[in-house]
């Protein structure tokens, strides 16, 4: 397969404004009246909008950026404006393969509020995730850096946690867990949404 093929593979067409964008960009919309159409982002924001009567609503494109961990490690984020109603969602993520991976934030907050002052907010979540490891290389491998861990969960054909935006498998976390052997833990989980 050839570069182009495999762009287009990694984008979809909006049937309403027939832009091509990224398929993580892509909406499913529709109802039991009325077919499913493959919608943008913004076409989707501007169809919810309507139907929740936000006049003033106003879909905006941020620029992705790069934030650098406390590695020194350098994280390019992309953005996305989610309006679902009685909120509006702001997503912050890193793209591997055409898709969704790695370090993901999001801050939620009313449909009429500034999305430039959430994008502050939200970039300050990221500043202090990005400022602490979690999780380090260590002499027998992947360790568990001061006893706290944060991360998100997701998977791929079984449990796996994105901890300092790397992909760890549910045995291999175990694996880092046994140096704490007959010790006691607290595990507790939260929306992505909030602060950790």
């Amino acid at each position: 397969m050839d570069r182009v093929e495999v762009k287009q593979a990694l984008e979809t067409r909006c049937s309403q404004c027939g832009k091509l964008v990224p398929n993580y960009e892509i909406v499913n919309y529709g109802s039991i009246e009325t077919a499913n159409r493959e919608l943008c982002i913004e076409c989707f924001n501007g169809e919810v909008a309507k139907e929740g009567g936000l006049d003033k609503f106003e879909h905006l494109h941020f620029e992705p950026i790069q934030l650098v961990d406390c590695a020194g490690r350098p994280h390019d984020f992309h953005f996305q404006t989610h309006l679902f109603g009685p909120g509006v969602a702001l997503d912050a993520f890193e793209v591997c393969a055409g898709q969704p991976s790695g370090y993901q934030f999001q801050i939620i907050g009313e449909p009429e509020e500034d999305l430039l002052t959430l994008l502050s907010r939200l970039i300050g979540k990221m500043r202090r995730a990005l400022s602490v490891n979690h999780v380090q290389d260590g002499e027998y491998g992947l360790q568990i850096a001061d006893r706290v861990v944060r991360g998100r969960i997701t998977w791929d054909q079984a449990p796996l946690l994105v901890i300092d935006g790397r992909e760890i498998a549910w045995d291999e976390f175990g694996r880092m867990m046994m140096c704490f052997e007959g010790g006691q833990f607290r595990l507790e989980i939260r929306d992505k949404s909030e602060e950790l």
